[in-house]
């Protein structure tokens, strides 16, 4: 069974920086494809950045140069590391594996990123 478990989230002053956490339990972690999304209020929920197990990353283009993924196999972790943080960020912020193989898809229980001053 997989599961896996965002933290990291909180309040941070326009321009300043957060990093997430998103820890995976089950089995073959590097048979994920694990990416971060987040959902304000009222709008879908959208792909942010997410890493192949070979730590190919790929972003959103509202992130390019201010967040970072990247993904730490032995402690079966991935983080996001969001700095110059703006507004418009605030959101809860979901981790999701993604099997290559059966396409099952697992998410976390979000984490709530507000950004203000």
């Amino acid at each position: 069974q997989v599961q896996v478990v965002e933290s990291g989230g909180g309040l941070v002053q326009p321009g300043g920086s957060l990093r997430l956490s998103c820890t995976f339990s089950g089995n073959l972690f590097a048979t994920y494809v694990m990416g971060w999304y987040r959902q304000a209020p009222g709008d879908e929920r959208e792909l942010v950045a997410r890493i192949t197990d070979g730590g190919g990353a790929s972003y959103a283009d509202f992130v390019k140069g201010r967040f970072t993924i990247s993904r730490d196999h032995a402690k079966n972790t991935v983080y996001l590391q969001m700095n110059s943080l703006k507004p418009e960020d605030a959101a809860v912020y979901f981790c999701n594996a993604h099997h290559l193989i059966s396409r099952n898809d697992y998410w976390g229980q979000g984490t709530q990123v507000t950004v203000s001053s």
